[in-house]
């Protein structure tokens, strides 16, 4: 916390616990409504995406009060990350970080790719220029460059860009279940949970990695599709997660992001709930599956005026989502870097606009290359991996900190503690578990990426490091200032 005073390295304090709630609704209500729904109706659970959407929520909660602890307690950017270099130490605030840089940048890609869909819905656009078929996807790359330019330019003007999206986006929402459910048709609810299928053979990448553990055939629908599909929507819940990011430019940290973390979360998750009953009772479950599902659900009833309108909201919304996903990746690398275990460079903060204008050029340019190439679903997977792992550590972290530290002045405590966090480090690694094979993998071999950068790099230049071998203990066993301490 004494680094965030540091001249050069001073994030601006602008943002209010109104700001923080529009942060969060902002990148929650985003791709698990306008893109994810349809598709996992359509692979996975039926009409009961509607139960996945609720599984996954019911997770994040449990992860949500510990980072609204965390956040109200350690007040600094980087959300898990820095969570985890309080409790855990250095190793595993890295690995945390890495985990982060996945999460969020994969997560920014494939929204932009979400964005470009409802784009080429809109205006009918070639399929080579934007949409599910468009590589590259230029449509989603020139959103990302023009975010990345927002976000650069300051966090407040980034709020209100998002505040006035988020106005358009809710609008939207309510509007698609408003007019919705009077096309809803009790047939298309018929059955609610699908029975289960199995899987096509020659899938075993793609199948959860419990069922393949478990000796289990790949299966798709029934209770096992239910929770597999959890596990991808669980991508659209991460919006308070990015909140937490933002802990250092909040004026009253304390009171404001746990205000801001739960309070996004609690309002989303009803309609997304709500989104996913209607649409699927708009259209049968199997017709969903593409990256505009709301408006070819209005299409399916005969309204394309109204699937105009849709694509119109979800072009607006969705922006909210990438610029404040945006946002988060790069103070997370930023906090990474300030601390040593990047270089940096990276951690210059611009002298007239406050915000880490490197880290956030650096971003853009990697999300804007990934939304181009890398097709959507698989973007998703593995951002959901990400998630959950993140929500593993931070519930931990909780559990420690209470331990290490129980005199530590803490504006919010989660409740029920170590039992909550126990049951959410449960939940996050079933979730994790019914991710495909190949999502895994992908995952390791990133981590394996990380690990190596780490011993290579970060290890030996990370501000810890430094202080430890600058200032050996003192004579006599003691220690001299700080730094000694950390020594010692």
């Amino acid at each position: 916390m004494r680094d965030t005073d540091e001249p050069g390295h001073k994030l601006r304090k602008n943002l209010s616990a109104f700001d923080l709630t529009v942060f969060g609704v902002g990148v929650i209500i985003g791709t698990g409504i306008f893109v994810l729904t349809g598709q996992q109706a359509a692979r996975n659970a039926g009409p009961a995406i509607v139960l996945s959407f609720a599984l996954a929520g019911v997770v994040c909660a449990l992860a949500a009060l510990c980072y609204a602890e965390f956040a109200s307690t350690v007040p600094v950017a980087g959300s898990a990350y820095t969570f985890s270099y309080a409790t855990l130490g250095q190793f595993v605030a890295w690995i945390i970080g890495w985990d982060l840089c996945l999460e969020l940048a994969l997560g920014a890609a494939v929204v932009s790719r979400g964005w470009s869909a409802y784009l080429q819905e809109l205006f009918d656009l070639p399929s080579w220029l934007a949409g599910d078929k468009a590589r590259p996807d230029f449509g989603a790359a020139f959103i990302v460059v023009a975010l990345s330019t927002v976000a650069i330019l300051g966090a407040k003007l980034s709020g209100r860009v998002t505040g006035a999206l988020v106005i358009i986006k809710v609008a939207v929402v309510l509007f698609v279940i408003g007019l919705g459910v009077f096309f809803i048709k009790a047939a298309n609810y018929t059955p609610f949970i699908p029975p289960a299928q199995p899987a096509a053979k020659g899938s075993g990448a793609t199948a959860p990695l419990v069922q393949v553990l478990a000796g289990i055939t790949p299966q798709h629908f029934g209770w096992f599709g239910i929770v597999a599909a959890a596990s991808i929507v669980f991508f659209a819940y991460i919006g308070f997660d990015v909140v937490a990011t933002t802990a250092e430019e909040t004026h009253h940290p304390h009171r404001d992001v746990p205000l801001g973390i739960i309070g996004s979360l609690v309002i989303c998750a009803v309609l997304y709930m709500a989104v996913a009953f209607v649409v699927t009772g708009m259209a049968h479950y199997g017709d969903l599956d593409t990256a505009a599902p709301l408006a070819k659900a209005f299409d399916l009833v005969g309204q394309g005026w109204a699937a105009n309108l849709i694509s119109l909201g979800a072009v607006c919304g969705i922006t909210s989502v990438i610029l404040v996903l945006l946002l988060g990746q790069a103070r997370v690398s930023f906090a990474m870097a300030r601390d040593g275990l990047l270089p940096p460079v990276l951690a210059k903060v611009h002298p007239r606009f406050g915000t880490p204008w490197v880290m956030s050029t650096i971003t853009g340019v990697v999300v804007m290359f990934l939304a181009a190439f890398i097709p959507l679903s698989e973007l998703s997977e593995l951002t959901s991996i990400g998630t959950l792992f993140a929500f593993m550590v931070v519930s931990i972290g909780v559990v420690i900190l209470r331990r290490t530290h129980p005199d530590l002045p803490r504006a919010f405590r989660a409740p029920l503690v170590p039992w909550l966090p126990v049951v959410s480090v449960l939940a996050s690694l079933w979730l994790m578990l019914n991710l495909p094979v190949i999502t895994w993998v992908r995952f390791v071999i990133w981590m394996v990426i990380g690990l190596v950068l780490y011993f290579a790099y970060g290890m030996r230049r990370a501000n810890l490091s430094a202080e430890r071998s600058d200032h050996p203990p003192a004579p006599g066993g003691g220690s001299a200032g700080t730094a000694g301490k950390l020594t010692a």
